[in-house]
């Protein structure tokens, strides 16, 4: 780490001296017209600084970012691939930077046919009817997907001879495995549902028996999310038995996309039987989202949900393209279409590779995470699935004893120069420690990677207190998570003012 890592750069409003300018503004050269004084507001306290020293002080906060452009990122559940720069120049690319969705249609006709190309791949590599690019991210994704299932019900309920009163579905039980991503339970609670954990079994994998019992009130069955592959980092073996057993007690199965990179041409969602699926075009197809985004939630759905997807979706009329709604959409989600700078990215991304390049991607996906796995299994086992191959990810269960923990070690790793991964997710794994080095990550940078987890593992032996003070070379070394949550500091005062 460098010296000005370890420093702490002070706010700009720290930095400001009285009177001092960074651009020289001239003087009118017509006469100046006061405006009334019930419109001024009062005047604004801006920090007050020369060009550089503003250049210079972001310049050194970039140098303290974290990004897989510098060094290697293995989220777990999050695919932090490298992201091409040729993406990033086709996102900037004059004609679709200016374009304003506000236009009509025939003045956005590349944007709109990008839009339509981009759906019909989405479909193509998933397997299903339709495909909508309106949400904002994977969550908001997941959310479209069970409006669609609600809309579904209701629709079906109002068919029905002697249904109840609109507003009184009676399928309000969304099954949610407990190694489920935490927004599972949090989107079936906003769309109206109720969630209801199923218990894995000692694979790791969901309880069949469980599963079946679970089922048998199916008339408030509204349906189940699954994601495949399972955060465990394995496949779910009895998926289709899964999907069928909802199917056949009237549910419908919402598939949480986040893991599609270990799928990517190997696996058909869509064939499988899957209704309705959200894929993070941020994570699996090509941008850049630490730091919190952005992002992208495509939904996919099968021939009982198409028409219920959000909209407007990209169409064709004749040789044109123009916007227009699914005839049950459920409406719009966001008041444009997603973040259409990803969705360049990822359309990119899809022709760069093409269907033998994105099968590529997934079998080096699968096979750095299963050599990585290999080479730490020692100190780092995986309770769930050590007898067979993982996909792209692995979820270890660290136990290096004098008091170690999972956290420990994934702020040593700081020390180190690597970015933790996942910790202490999923729920049903000890001290889990989740790790996805992607499809993007060399065979050096796996070992790398894993002679440090290794060192990290001789030292929770010999040098215990070097863990537990982790890491030391960030200028404030370990905060006190449990103080930040009870009580944030929300608002910065500054000390000059």
């Amino acid at each position: 780490m460098t010296n000005s890592f370890l420093q702490e750069t002070p706010l700009l409003f720290e930095e400001s001296v009285s009177g001092r300018k960074g651009a020289i503004v001239p003087r009118l050269d017509v006469e100046e017209t006061p405006l009334p004084k019930e419109l001024l507001r009062d005047e604004l306290e801006l920090p007050e600084l020369d060009e550089a020293s503003v250049v210079r002080h972001f310049t050194r906060l970039s140098h303290k970012n974290f990004s897989v452009d510098s060094q290697f990122y293995p989220l777990g559940s999050c695919t932090m691939k490298y992201n091409p720069k040729m993406n990033e120049e086709a996102a900037a690319e004059r004609g679709f930077r200016l374009a304003h969705p506000l236009n009509p249609d025939e003045c956005n006709q590349g944007s709109l046919k990008l839009l339509f190309r981009l759906q019909e791949s989405l479909k193509e590599i998933t397997g299903f009817d339709g495909c909508s690019l309106q949400c904002a991210a994977g969550a908001q994704g997941e959310l479209a997907g069970l409006l669609m299932m609600r809309a579904k019900h209701e629709s079906t309920a109002k068919n029905t001879a002697g249904s109840t009163a609109p507003g009184t579905l009676r399928r309000t039980r969304i099954l949610v495995p407990d190694s489920a991503h935490g927004t599972n339970p949090a989107t079936c609670s906003m769309a109206g549902f109720v969630a209801q954990a199923i218990p894995s079994d000692v694979h790791g994998a969901i309880d069949m028996a469980a599963l079946k019992e679970t089922v048998k009130d199916a008339e408030t069955l509204a349906g189940m999310m699954i994601t495949l592959p399972g955060t465990t980092g394995l496949f779910e073996k009895n998926i289709v038995d899964i999907i069928k057993i909802i199917h056949d007690a009237g549910g419908l199965v919402y598939g949480d996309g986040a893991n599609m990179n270990a799928l990517m041409g190997m696996v058909k969602p869509g064939e499988l039987g899957f209704d309705v699926m959200h894929l993070n075009l941020h994570k699996t197809f090509s941008t850049p989202h630490g730091g919190g985004g952005p992002g992208a939630g495509a939904v996919v759905a099968g021939k009982t949900l198409a028409d219920f997807l959000p909209g407007p979706i990209a169409a064709k009329n004749g040789t044109a393209f123009c916007l227009k709604n699914p005839p049950l959409s459920i409406g719009r989600l966001k008041v444009f279409n997603g973040n259409f700078a990803v969705l360049v990215r990822a359309y990119a991304y899809i022709r760069t590779l093409g269907a033998s390049g994105l099968k590529r991607a997934s079998e080096y996906a699968v096979l750095n995470a299963n050599y990585l796995r290999f080479l730490v299994k020692e100190h780092y086992p995986t309770p769930y699935g050590a007898d067979r191959p993982c996909m792209h990810e692995f979820s270890a269960s660290p136990d290096l004893g004098n008091g170690i923990h999972t956290i420990d070690i994934a702020k040593r790793l700081i020390d180190y120069g690597f970015h933790p991964p996942t910790v202490y997710f999923p729920l049903i794994v000890k001290e889990a420690f989740m790790a996805e080095p992607t499809e993007t990550e060399s065979k050096e940078t796996l070992e790398a990677f894993a002679a440090v987890l290794t060192e990290i593992a001789r030292e929770a032996k010999t040098q215990s207190e070097l863990l537990k003070e982790a890491p030391h070379v960030t200028p404030v070394g370990r905060l006190d998570d449990t103080a930040a949550a009870r009580n944030p500091v929300l608002r910065y005062i500054c000390p000059n003012s």
